[in-house]
């Protein structure tokens, strides 16, 4: 069985429920997306996902799948705990330099994703390019890409901390290079020989009707149970030797509870229990059960 919660089972949490904005924010997640971003969040210091909700379910799965091997090896099966808590930071990758209090001098942390510059084309689209020219090794590829040595030494450029500094200068010079090129593909062919990439913006939308999306149906209708249709996701993987069962109708939350918790030995009082305490949530229409 899993059980996953905000803290887990032990400590002086144990057990509290908690929402995904909530464990973002007690788990330093909020806080560091504050600092960097500074005003533009000024009013919620918060951010547009659910990452708490989503990197637990995908530790629960990882977790599931780990215990089902220790049974399949021992005959042995045990209670499994994922606390959200935990989650957000096993995937938080400026952790590690947050904990030992490590001094970067100004340099990204991680990969720095979230500081890869955005460029606006003059046709109203707009592109980034792949990690941060604030990065010393990332600025030498950018100045390579350009064939802009004379960069490296520019006083406005010249630290981590000054190109931090002089953004807006840094970007101007980056976006006068872009707009040399007259296409996507010419530009891509260039960043690819730094050993960068460039990717073009779009919405949720545009992706889905993309020559991408049809070829890879990476996007499929399945009944909403109420008449109609729903677009959503289909799943990300594509196997060489297995077809994906068909999924079926989406389930209503909790409309399983009882069928998979008697399967795991559960009786129907002790469910009932478990949802009278609110542990379990079930928003099953009448129609449907």
């Amino acid at each position: 069985m899993v059980s996953i919660s905000g803290y887990g089972q032990s400590g002086p949490w144990k057990n509290r429920p908690a929402f995904a904005p909530t464990v973002q924010a007690e788990s330093g997640f909020t806080e560091i997306i504050g600092r960097h971003y500074g005003d533009a969040l000024a009013r919620t210091e918060n951010d547009a996902f659910n990452h708490a909700d989503v990197y637990t379910g995908l530790q629960g799965v990882i977790a599931t799948l780990a215990a089902l091997a220790h049974r399949n090896r021992t005959g042995e099966g045990q209670h499994v705990d994922v606390a959200m808590v935990a989650s957000i930071l096993s995937v938080n990758d400026r952790v590690s330099y947050e904990l030992s209090d490590i001094d970067v001098e100004g340099e990204p942390l991680a990969l720095s994703a979230p500081e890869s510059p955005v460029i606006d084309l003059p046709d109203g689209r707009k592109i980034t390019i792949a990690a941060s020219p604030v990065s010393t090794f990332v600025f030498q590829r950018y100045c390579a890409m350009m064939r802009r040595n004379d960069l490296l030494i520019d006083p406005r450029f010249i630290t981590a901390q000054f190109r931090r500094d002089n953004w807006v200068d840094l970007l101007k010079e980056i976006r006068a290079w872009v707009l040399t090129f007259r296409t996507i593909e010419e530009l891509e062919a260039q960043v690819s020989e730094a050993g960068l990439a460039v990717g073009v913006i779009r919405s949720v939308s545009e992706i889905a009707e993309s020559e991408w999306a049809r070829e890879r149906g990476a996007i499929r209708e399945v009944d909403d149970r109420s008449g109609g249709v729903a677009r959503v996701p289909a799943p990300p993987w594509i196997f060489s030797a297995c077809e994906l069962p068909d999924a079926g109708l989406a389930p209503f939350q909790g409309e399983h509870n009882y069928e998979v918790l008697s399967n795991l030995g559960l009786s129907s009082d002790e469910i009932a229990q478990l949802e009278k305490a609110g542990v379990l949530i079930s928003n099953v229409p009448e129609e449907a059960k």
